[in-house]
């Protein structure tokens, strides 16, 4: 599990995100929730290159590619990992809504 801070310039510029964030209220972070088997440095930095899958598919989010700035590890830490797949896409919701809650605005694939 990993968090990535985003530029704020997301929410004005991008509508989805926008849409996706009526609880936002400008003062805290625009934070990119996802979940990775490799460390969460190595992930930040395949979204932020481009990196392909060995199916030739660009495997990084494109707004953590055009937006992010740098890992949040003090709002993932706590996390443990999973060894079930279904265990971790929960606790991956499971994070976006509690962040949400806290009034950050939240993208998550």
């Amino acid at each position: 599990m990993y968090v990535i801070e985003l530029r704020k310039t997301v929410f004005s510029e991008n509508k989805k995100f926008r849409d996706a964030n009526p609880q936002f209220n400008g003062v805290l972070e625009c934070v990119y929730v996802g979940m990775t088997s490799k460390s969460p440095k190595d992930r930040f930095d395949q979204h932020k290159n481009g990196v392909l899958s060995k199916k030739g598919q660009d495997i990084s989010a494109t707004i953590v590619k055009k937006y992010g700035i740098f890992l949040r590890p003090s709002l993932y830490a706590h996390i443990q990992s999973f060894a079930l797949m279904e265990d971790a896409l929960k606790a991956e919701k499971e994070l976006a809504l509690k962040l949400k809650r806290q009034r950050y605005a939240v993208w998550v694939n």
